[in-house]
């Protein structure tokens, strides 16, 4: 019953906020902005490369499910309205998966709508990976959630050790733009333990670039999509872990 009344409290304040509403506009408005490019068939299997512009949306909207309720101590009222902070928690990050999906939602059906209309493309015809074309966007778009979900859990585990939001924000960004140069560092090493550097964290954070560009991404991260999807799942279940940890043993 707790858990319940976390995640309908979680989903009214969500739903109430213009973020909330905003951010699906500037979705549609960065997607448009490629329909110009002459690759349908790339641009149709990446659903407009709106994987990067939500990534950026979650960072910015994620941040503030901890951080801002830290710094205006709006988390004290939810610890004690609900019996334990594992509600608390939990409810925040189903509500920001939800909010992920229905960014997803909203991709597919703006490429499915142009893909028919402005820039037509054979949706059965076989493209990547030996499969249909309609195929490599929907499992893009599974890799894609994976990977969202993967930067949801490092701004979590962030935002319960750091109170400030600017800080979160910038912390994340900046993992997110610049986290494969980080990778590249780390792997170029010539430390013995080099090799196990490819399982690094930053690695993990290409695997939808991977997906959409093997070849190229393969070579950088060294390895395979399965390889590089399992070390995403697992990373996000340590980092969700630990963000909890810290979470319950912080001080209010």
């Amino acid at each position: 019953m707790g858990c319940k009344k976390s995640l309908y409290r979680e989903f009214y304040k969500f739903t109430h906020k213009k973020l909330t509403w905003f951010a699906p506009l500037l979705l549609l408005a960065f997607m448009g902005a490629f329909i110009a490019y002459p690759t349908a068939r790339l641009l149709a299997m990446l659903t407009y490369d709106s994987g990067d512009v939500i990534t950026v949306i979650l960072v910015i909207v994620g941040s503030t499910m901890f951080s801002m309720e830290f710094q205006n101590h709006a988390i004290l009222t939810l610890l004690y309205r609900s019996p334990r902070k594992l509600d608390v928690y939990f409810a925040k990050l189903i509500t920001i998966f939800v909010y992920d999906i229905i960014l997803h939602v909203i991709a597919i059906i703006f490429t499915l709508i142009v893909a028919s209309t402005i820039k037509p493309v054979s949706w059965s015809a076989v493209y990547r990976y030996h499969q249909p074309l309609i195929v490599n966007m929907f499992s893009l778009v599974g890799v894609d959630l994976v990977t969202s979900m993967l930067i949801i859990s490092l701004i979590f585990l962030i935002s319960t050790i750091i109170n400030s939001n600017a800080i979160v924000v910038t912390l994340s960004l900046a993992i997110v733009f610049f986290g494969e140069g980080i990778s590249a560092d780390l792997m170029n090493n010539n430390s013995p333990l080099a090799s196990l550097a490819k399982w690094n964290p930053f690695n993990m954070y290409m695997a939808t670039l991977q997906y959409g560009n093997y070849p190229e991404y393969h070579a950088t991260t060294l390895l395979t999509n399965p390889q590089i999807i399992t070390g995403a799942l697992a990373y996000i279940m340590i980092f969700f872990v630990a963000g909890y940890l810290v979470f319950r043993k912080k001080r209010f």
